[in-house]
């Protein structure tokens, strides 16, 4: 038989494995939170791809283009809004549009800067630095009052061509379809599309659907006048109660 001094050293050095083990496998048992936090607070998320995919790729599109929203994937665009506008619509919104604010300043959910991550990054992203050209585009907001019986004038000379004479858009080939295009006077358009968007797609077109920039669609480049004539009078084409029965219906 063993002696106890024996006993008592075997009894020791099994203790010491026990606690050896216990001290460096616990932090690796299935279950148990690690040192630091296991999903960032979304307060805290800066990476541009997964603030713009979690807030703005529903409408504007995976790729900044082909979604329901106004293009951002734009050079034209981003350039004549700049960055300290496009900060300020992320923030607060587009009034008389469906964008919402996104700050939490005017009730959105995201910090300062995180909308300052997502204006930044668009422009790093889609931005191309030479894309005027050292053109003088139109303003991006309108600052002319417009004349309303030039408005149809000017939509005539530069846009009809595409969008047809009373802009309810053109039917194309007859077999295949091919350069057709929906009518831009639909009360159900006009009722989702803000004023500031029909002014932001006249000047910086729309290069995912062929449409060309306030410097291609005449002879010559459109002025900042004609640009506020047209948007006026397609925006008298909207009606009083979108989506509603009209005066005259009867059921």
């Amino acid at each position: 038989m063993r002696s106890a001094p024996h006993r008592l050293a075997v009894f020791g050095t099994l203790m010491l494995s026990a606690a050896c083990i216990a001290t460096t496998g616990c932090s690796r048992i299935p279950g148990r939170p690690g040192p630091g936090p296991e999903v960032i607070r979304p307060d805290e998320v800066l990476d541009f791809a997964t603030l713009y995919k979690n807030n703005c790729a529903a409408c504007h599109g995976a790729n900044g283009k082909n979604g329901a929203a106004i293009s951002l994937a734009n050079p034209v665009y981003l350039a004549v809004a700049g960055e300290p506008t496009i900060q300020q619509t992320v923030a607060k919104g587009v009034a008389g549009g469906l964008m919402p604010a996104f700050a939490k300043s005017s009730g959105g959910s995201l910090t300062d800067r995180q909308v300052s991550v997502i204006a930044q990054g668009l422009l790093r992203q889609w931005g191309t630095p030479d894309v005027l050209a050292g053109a003088n585009p139109p303003p991006y907001a309108a600052t002319l009052s417009p004349i309303a019986d030039h408005g149809q004038q000017a939509y005539t000379a530069a846009c009809a061509r595409c969008h047809g004479a009373d802009g309810e858009g053109t039917s194309g080939d007859p077999k295949t379809g091919a350069g057709k295009l929906g009518s831009i006077v639909n009360p159900s358009y006009l009722a989702l599309i803000s004023n500031q968007d029909l002014r932001s797609i006249t000047i910086a077109g729309r290069p995912d659907e062929g449409m060309p920039d306030w410097r291609s669609v005449a002879t010559q480049p459109l002025t900042d006048q004609q640009i506020t004539d047209i948007v006026a009078w397609l925006a008298s084409k909207r009606i009083a109660e979108p989506g509603q029965p009209y005066h005259s219906y009867q059921p």
